[in-house]
């Protein structure tokens, strides 16, 4: 199959977008933090002792409802609800260095009181946040939200609506977070799933070679990224 797609001169599939099977455009501000990515993926918590990809569906689901929360509303009739975790990324533009954190909701406090712990990692790494980049989401169209990025001198720019491709890097990650973290292997409880978080973050910023960055992991754009050589 590789010899006939590479015959009729078919790009690889590291050089198409993956949702619409169309060539990838990179572009890419100048410097570290000229623009900031931001944006909330939603992920359902896992039941302790492992869910269906850890015992099948039938097990699974017993286990799901066996740890759900009896004062919690389902969702759907018959359907347990263990809740949600709520992935909230910055990623730079330039560098694509990411700060992820899982939150227990969307809000407007909990979007705000993140951003301010990311633009302090960024500022650890000897970058200074000039402009973010969010989606028309609630939690980033609030006074507070506003508010807090005025404080610091950031410009907030907010992607048209139906056009999540304009934030698209934090897009893509978001997928690979998913494939690379999320579902990489089962997990036994949400507590486990939750601790792998931080040393693939850290794996993903130091040593995880990007194609937009010529084969180099994010801290290759970051002199002064802590870390850099563990």
């Amino acid at each position: 199959m590789h010899r006939v797609l590479q015959r009729y001169g078919c790009p690889p599939l590291t050089h198409l977008n993956r949702a619409t099977g169309r060539p990838v455009r990179r572009y890419g501000h100048n410097a570290p933090c000229d623009l900031v990515h931001v944006d909330v993926k939603k992920l359902g918590n896992i039941p302790d002792g492992g869910g269906h990809r850890v015992h099948g569906r039938a097990i699974g689901r017993r286990n799901s409802s066996a740890h759900r929360d009896p004062d919690r509303p389902r969702t759907t009739p018959g359907r347990p609800n263990l809740g949600y975790g709520y992935l909230h990324t910055a990623i730079d533009d330039h560098c694509r260095l990411a700060y992820t954190e899982i939150l227990p909701d969307e809000r407007q406090q909990t979007a705000a009181a993140f951003w301010q712990r990311a633009q302090q990692f960024f500022a650890s790494c000897g970058i200074t946040a000039r402009r973010v980049l969010t989606d028309n989401g609630s939690c980033y169209r609030s006074r507070l939200r506003r508010d807090t990025l005025a404080a610091a001198a950031i410009a907030h720019k907010r992607t048209r609506p139906f056009r999540s491709q304009t934030n698209g890097k934090v897009e893509h990650y978001h997928r690979t977070l998913l494939d690379e973290w999320a579902y990489a292997r089962p997990y036994a409880s949400e507590s486990e799933h939750r601790a792998a978080l931080a040393p693939w973050l850290h794996m993903y910023n130091h040593h995880r070679g990007h194609t937009a960055l010529g084969g180099l992991p994010p801290a290759s754009r970051v002199t002064n990224l802590s870390g850099q050589n563990t």
